[in-house]
């Protein structure tokens, strides 16, 4: 999995995603793939930010972190994508950044692309399956290869048993629950493992 080369996209208004991202990030790096962590464009208005303490805190603490672009959904043989749900759906931020690559499609660069998703809410039952399953039927449209991670391992069960992606479930000061970075890692593994398996055969 050494030559395989990861993107790790993600939108994050408080952190939580971007920690999801950082886990991902560790798991390719465990595996020897290069990775790249990419946020996509904040859309909400300063003075929105500016109006939540944690979220203003954490755009600031990510200013550093480069916005995705077309180029390096091109450059990527697998994309690891993480959005919380908003009403069961990805953040109109990651959806705005799909809509942006209705180009790179027309010319055939996303196909076979290696693809997964993770998600977070404050409730369990928060539309985690609905937001990750959202965002896949882009990736259908892509031409992509959808890697979950089903039940494959026991650490799915230990993050709250999403056969779809990771989902994380948040408490009110924004602590992830339970223990998801063993699923997100497990998840990163097989997402590698695939797109290995799919440069390989190219």
């Amino acid at each position: 999995m050494g030559n395989v080369k990861l993107a790790i996209v993600y939108y994050s208004s408080t952190g939580t995603n971007y920690k999801l991202a950082q886990m991902a990030a560790e798991g390719a790096q465990q595996f020897g793939a290069e990775a790249k962590i990419l946020k996509v464009q904040e859309l909400a208005p300063e003075s929105v930010i500016a109006s939540n303490p944690a979220w203003k805190a954490h755009v600031d603490a990510t200013a550093n972190i480069p916005v995705v672009t077309n180029d390096d959904i091109v450059w990527a043989d697998a994309i690891m994508f993480s959005t919380p749900t908003r009403f069961g759906n990805m953040a109109s931020q990651m959806k705005q950044f799909l809509d942006t690559t209705g180009g790179i499609w027309f010319q055939g660069k996303t196909v076979n692309k290696a693809v997964s998703a993770m998600t977070s809410a404050q409730n369990e039952h928060g539309g985690q399956e609905a937001t990750i399953l959202s965002l896949y039927t882009s990736m259908f449209h892509w031409g992509a290869i959808v890697v979950s991670p089903g039940y494959t391992d026991n650490s799915i069960y230990a993050a709250g048993g999403n056969p779809y992606g990771t989902s994380a479930t948040v408490d009110q000061d924004g602590n992830i629950k339970g223990d998801v970075k063993g699923a997100v890692i497990h998840q990163t593994k097989r997402l590698l493992s695939v797109a290995d398996m799919i440069k390989k055969g190219q």
